[in-house]
C-alpha cells in the first residue's frame, strides 16, 4: 500500500512543480485575448467558469481508459504503477499542456490544423483522415461499452443492447450539433458527481477493508501477465494503459475547451491538472484490481476465465465493495466516463472536418450536414466486434499522441525553447508506437527483438534527425554573419 500512496504522492508534486516548469517554457500570458473572448459564436466559442471547463475537460478525456485500461494493465503488475506516475507527468501532462495551449494561440484550431503549421502540409492532411477515423472509431466503442453496462443494471429489460445504443446514440447526436453550453455544460457536473462517487467509493473500501496492494521492488518489476511472451511488457504495457497516462484522444478534445477559455493562465489546471486527475482514477483501478482478488496472478486468472472481459471485473469489484445500491451508483460512474467522451469524439469530428471545409458553424444546417455522415460511420462500426475495434483504437490513438509531441518539439524548436520537455517523451512513444504494431497480435506478430530493433532505430533516426535540424538552425545566423 505504501508504492500506492506514493504514486498518487508523486502525481501531487508532479503537477505541482513539473507543470509551472512546463507553463513558464510556453510563456502563458494573462493578458493575451483568448478565441471565446475574440471569437464568440454562441455555439463552440463560448465562455465558460474555469470549474466548469476543468470538469468537462477531465470527462472528455477520463473514457473507459483510466478504468477499463488500468484493470487490464493491472495483469503486468506493480509496473503499471510506474507508467502511470511516470507517463502522466513527463508525457501525458506535457502532451495535453501544449496540444490545448497552441489551439488556444491560434483561434482554437484542431490539432489537425497546428500540425499542418509545424510539421508541413502534407503531414496535416494525414492527420486530417488519421484524426477523424480515430474520433468516429473512439465514438462507436464508447457506444458498445456503456450500452452493455446499461443493459445489465436494467436487467436486459426493454429493447436490450440495441435499445440502449440507439438512446446512446440520440444523446451523441444531440450533444454533438446543440452549442456546448445548453447540454454538455450542464449534463457534464452531474457526470462528474458519478464518476467522483466511483474513485472515493472504491478507494475508502480498499483502506477500510486493507486489501493487499503489491508494492513497487526490484523483484516485481517484472512481466507478471499470464501470456509474456504474447504480451511482453513493452510495449503492450504502454499501450494498454494510455488514458491513465498518454494519450493521442486527449489532443482532440482540448481545443474544445480552447475555446471556451478566457485567460491564458487556466491551461495549467485545465490541461495539465485534468491530466494528473485521470492519472489518480487510473491508480485507483490498478490498484484494486491488482489487491481484489487476491494478486496480480489471480487478476490474471479472472481475466482469462472472463475472456479479457474488463468490465466484468469492474462490475464485480464495484458490487461487492460498495454493495447493490453503491455498485449501481459506481457502474453509472463507469458508464459516464466513457459517454462523457463518446459525445465529443464525435463533436470534437465535427469540428475538424468544419476547420479543414472551412464552413460556418453557427448556421445549424451546417452542423447537420457534416455530423450525419459520421454517425452513419460511426453506426456501422458497431456492428463490427468490440475487442477488435478497441485494439486497432489503442495503437491508433498512441501513435496520434506521437506525432502531437513531435508537432509540440518542432514548435519549441522553432520558438527557441526548451524542447526536451517533450523531445524525451516523443523519441519514447516513437519507440512504443512502432514496435507495438510490429509484435501485437493484429499488427504483424514479427518477433520480440525484430520489433524492438525496429522500433528503437526509427525512435533514434528521428532523434538524430531533430537535434541536427537544431545544430543546423543554430549555425544558420553565424553562416549568415560571414556572408
Amino acid at each position: 500500500m505504501i508504492s500506492f500512496f506514493v504514486s498518487v504522492l508523486a502525481l501531487i508534486v508532479g503537477y505541482m512543480v513539473y507543470s509551472k516548469v512546463v507553463e513558464r517554457i510556453f510563456g502563458a500570458d494573462p493578458n493575451r485575448p483568448t478565441p471565446a473572448i475574440t471569437m464568440e459564436d454562441g455555439v463552440d466559442y463560448v465562455a465558460l467558469p474555469q470549474w466548469k471547463i476543468f470538469l468537462i475537460q477531465f470527462l472528455n478525456i477520463a473514457g473507459l481508459g483510466p478504468i477499463f485500461g488500468a484493470v487490464a494493465g493491472a495483469m503486468w503488475g506493480p509496473a503499471a504503477f510506474l507508467w502511470i506516475v511516470l507517463g502522466s507527468i513527463f508525457a501525458g501532462g506535457v502532451h495535453d499542456y501544449f496540444s490545448g495551449m497552441l489551439s488556444l494561440r491560434h483561434g482554437g484550431e484542431s490539432i489537425t490544423e497546428t500540425t499542418g503549421r509545424y510539421l508541413g502540409n502534407g503531414m496535416k492532411q494525414f492527420m486530417r483522415v488519421f484524426t477523424i477515423i480515430l474520433m468516429v472509431m473512439l465514438g462507436a466503442v464508447f457506444i458498445m461499452g456503456p450500452a452493455k453496462i446499461l443493459d445489465g443494471i436494467s436487467g436486459g429489460a426493454g429493447g436490450g443492447v440495441t435499445m440502449w445504443v440507439w438512446i446512446i446514440f440520440v444523446y451523441y447526436f444531440l450533444s454533438t450539433i446543440l452549442p456546448i453550453d445548453k447540454l454538455i455544460g450542464r449534463l457534464y457536473p452531474l457526470f462528474g458527481v458519478a464518476m467522483l462517487f466511483m474513485a472515493v467509493g472504491i478507494s475508502f473500501i480498499m483502506f477500510k477493508d486493507g486489501l493487499h496492494i503489491p508494492e513497487i521492488t526490484f523483484d516485481s518489476l517484472y512481466n507478471q501477465h499470464s501470456s509474456p511472451e504474447t504480451f511482453p511488457l513493452f510495449p503492450m504495457l504502454f499501450v494498454t494503459v494510455a488514458c491513465g497516462a498518454i494519450s493521442g484522444f486527449h489532443a482532440s478534445q482540448s481545443p474544445m475547451m480552447a475555446r471556451c477559455m478566457t485567460n491564458e493562465k487556466q491551461g495549467r489546471s485545465i490541461f495539465y491538472g485534468a491530466m494528473i486527475t485521470e492519472g489518480v482514477v487510473a491508480l485507483i483501478w490498478a490498484a484494486i484490481s491488482m489487491s481484489f482478488f487476491g494478486g496480480v496472478r489471480e487478476l490474471n486468472e479472472t481475466m482469462v476465465q472472463q475472456g479479457g472481459n474488463a468490465a466484468w471485473v469492474v462490475s464485480e469489484i464495484s458490487h461487492s465493495l460498495l454493495g447493490k445500491v453503491g455498485g449501481v451508483l459506481a457502474l453509472l460512474g463507469v458508464v459516464a466516463a466513457p459517454i462523457t467522451s463518446g459525445d465529443t469524439a464525435f463533436r470534437s469530428a465535427r469540428l475538424i472536418v468544419a476547420d479543414f471545409m472551412k464552413s460556418d458553424q453557427g448556421p445549424f444546417k451546417n452542423r447537420i450536414l457534416i455530423s450525419i455522415p459520421l454517425f452513419a460511420a460511426g453506426y456501422a462500426l458497431t456492428l463490427i466486434d468490440f475487442g477488435v475495434v478497441w485494439r486497432y483504437f489503442a495503437w491508433t490513438n498512441q501513435s496520434l499522441a506521437t506525432v502531437v509531441l513531435w508537432v509540440v518539439t518542432a514548435y519549441l524548436i522553432e520558438e527557441k525553447k526548451q524542447f526536451w520537455v517533450s523531445l524525451v517523451p516523443a523519441v519514447f512513444m516513437t519507440a512504443v508506437a512502432t514496435s507495438y504494431i510490429l509484435v501485437a497480435p493484429e499488427g504483424f506478430q514479427l518477433p520480440v527483438m525484430i520489433a524492438y530493433g525496429v522500433g528503437f532505430s526509427v525512435a533514434l533516426l528521428l532523434l538524430a534527425f531533430t537535434l541536427f535540424k537544431v545544430y543546423r538552425s543554430k549555425q544558420a545566423p553565424a553562416m549568415q554573419l560571414v556572408k
